[in-house]
């Protein structure tokens, strides 16, 4: 791949990823790179994002909506998408000019709500969709269906519908599991459940989701995608989730394998292992 176009977004509010884009502009002028600042077009080769993940999450629909490979810089505290180190920057991107890179390929879902008025547009998640039931003091009553085969009836605070990529986010706060990246799943969490053996369950990327709200006295509901509120969600309104057909391409640092980064974003035990037992 010929990089000659590149993309690059910085995270909003801070002083340092505006100075670190002045540098980045200066070097790939040098490389013989053209630059863009904050957009997302359709001619660019790559997207560099400055920031954490939040701001990868934030242009991930339009970058796989465009087919751009995305690579991020990370300047913020996890950085499970943004992988590669500030200190890091110039040999990661030299590298990917000279095409010494891997391109993950990481699924996405799709959501979109339900009522009287017929369906909503579609919504773009690399993470995640989750319902939440916002102030109310009460349960959700959330009976779910896979495909036509019904689930069970949650009683919980809500419910996670995740990407692997995103099982390493709210999902896995909720006590869902860690699922590697490239096994395309759909991972289905509750939040809180009423009952202790209301528990994950990991679906096949073809299984259409549907999660309908029972009605209540209050409602204060919200649908969230990636971090946005997208919907208020009122009572016999439902939730369609389902794998999206288009994928978000993501370069990650080339010094770092995928357990690399969860010992050291997740605490992990260091002490080196000498490799595994070959017999």
């Amino acid at each position: 791949m010929t990089i000659s176009k590149v993309g690059i977004i910085r995270r909003v509010g801070s002083d340092g990823p505006r100075a670190m884009a002045e540098e980045l502009v200066a070097w790939l002028a040098g490389q013989g790179v053209q630059t863009v600042i904050d957009e997302v077009r359709p001619d660019l080769d790559l997207l560099v994002i400055l920031g954490g993940d939040g701001t990868l999450l934030h242009v991930a629909d339009q970058a796989s909506r465009q087919g751009i490979p995305v690579v991020g810089i990370n300047l913020g505290d996890l950085g499970f998408l943004t992988e590669v180190g500030r200190e890091e920057r110039y040999p990661a991107l030299a590298a990917i000019l000279a095409g010494d890179f891997v391109v993950e390929r990481r699924m996405m879902l799709k959501a979109r709500l339900v009522g009287e008025q017929g369906p909503s547009d579609w919504q773009y998640a690399l993470n995640d969709v989750v319902i939440s039931k916002g102030n109310l003091d009460r349960l959700l009553q959330l009976p779910t269906w896979a495909d036509h085969e019904f689930i069970t009836n949650y009683r919980a605070d809500g419910l996670i519908f995740s990407t692997p990529t995103g099982a390493t986010a709210y999902n896995l706060s909720a006590g869902g599991p860690i699922v590697h990246p490239a096994l395309d799943s759909i991972l289905l969490t509750p939040i809180c459940p009423f009952m202790l053996d209301s528990r994950p369950v990991l679906l096949s990327p073809e299984t259409r989701l549907t999660s309908r709200l029972i009605a209540q006295r209050h409602t204060d509901v919200k649908v969230i995608v990636d971090g946005r509120i997208v919907w208020g969600m009122q009572g016999d309104q439902a939730v369609e989730v389902m794998a999206s057909e288009r994928a978000l391409s993501l370069i990650g640092s080339p010094r770092k394998g995928y357990f690399e980064i969860l010992r050291n974003k997740l605490g992990w035990g260091s002490l080196a292992a000498k490799g595994p037992v070959v017999a």
